[in-house]
């Protein structure tokens, strides 16, 4: 914001001061993450920067560690580069296998966490609900409580799922959901719904409730009504909820590390692995890619939520 002409000089002091406080604040924060990409591209096994990157030298910079990530656990990673190498990398590098294992688990305990969030935020929007006070806390405790806390109480729930529901007098045979995809999903989709949960209801607040009034008048039924009216006027909240969760689960280690199997290895738990047993450059080169990747979604999330103001009759802020 600009200042006025007619500001005094105290208030002069106070606006570039201000200025000056909030570039403090944004490069103590954005500095560790801007640090990593060039740290990425550095051809030696170190994590400072050499005399030739800080000159800026062409031939002080690799793409080795962005190799590595194709390389590492191939049978032949020296091989020509062709159909069979590239078969192989799919098949058989760490880092590939992580990324494959973090979409397949992202994308589904999305997909979960959307559809039991929305229908959560739709139940809580309607001023009968009983209790919604009490409800909204509940379903949002995953977020609030220490992730520690709910992957411990999600492993022993997972490792023998029959004994709690013993209490309430099931007999039948159940698996164990450690270990297994599922188990992995259902988890992530569990620590997912509260941010969906949110987004829709934060949506649903500026929802104007007399047309679906207006929509049942005209002989819709509740069906057609939530899918012709309601669902795409809060379209775009759903979907920042779904990209809210779907980055909660790429990103999550702490569940992974407790209710995952050697066959659930994700990105962050290969990236933990990486620190644990070698630290290679490597990581940083991983680490440059998610921070792209996650811009990438707050760019899309910002986008919708500006279209959803839009929508509602709110210019954009």
């Amino acid at each position: 914001m600009a200042l006025p002409k007619y500001a005094s000089p105290l208030e002069k002091i106070w606006h570039y001061a201000y200025l000056v406080i909030c570039a403090l604040i944004f490069f103590f924060l954005i500095a560790p993450i801007v640090v990593i990409i060039p740290l990425s591209f550095n051809p030696t096994n170190s994590f400072t920067f050499s005399p030739a990157m800080l000159s800026l030298d062409p031939d002080g910079y690799s793409l080795r560690w962005y190799d590595r990530l194709l390389t590492l656990g191939m049978s032949n990673g020296g091989a020509p580069r062709d159909a069979s190498w590239w078969a192989d990398a799919w098949n058989n590098s760490r880092w590939v296998n992580a990324a494959k294992n973090s979409i397949i688990i992202g994308v589904f305990s999305t997909i979960v966490a959307t559809v039991l969030g929305t229908l959560a935020a739709l139940g809580l929007s309607r001023p009968e609900m009983p209790f919604r006070r009490v409800i909204m806390a509940v379903l949002i405790s995953p977020m609030i409580v220490p992730i520690i806390i709910t992957a411990t109480g999600l492993f022993f729930f997972y490792s023998n799922p029959c004994e709690p529901l013993g209490w309430f007098g099931f007999s039948g045979e159940c698996g164990r959901l450690t270990s297994t995809y599922l188990g992995v999903v259902l988890a992530h989709a569990t620590l997912g719904i509260p941010f969906v949960i949110i987004t829709v209801t934060a949506t649903l607040v500026g929802f104007d409730h007399s047309l679906s009034r207006a929509a049942a008048s005209l002989g819709a039924n509740p069906r057609t009504t939530f899918f012709r009216v309601t669902m795409p006027l809060i379209m775009p909240g759903v979907i920042s909820g779904a990209l809210f969760a779907f980055v909660t689960s790429f990103d999550e280690v702490v569940a992974v590390l407790l209710i995952a199997g050697p066959e659930q290895q994700t990105i962050p738990r290969q990236m933990w692995n990486g620190i644990r047993e070698q630290i290679s450059p490597s990581i940083l080169a991983v680490a440059t890619l998610l921070v792209i990747f996650s811009i990438a979604l707050l760019t899309t999330v910002e986008l919708l939520r500006r279209r959803s103001e839009r929508l509602r009759g709110l210019s954009p802020g």
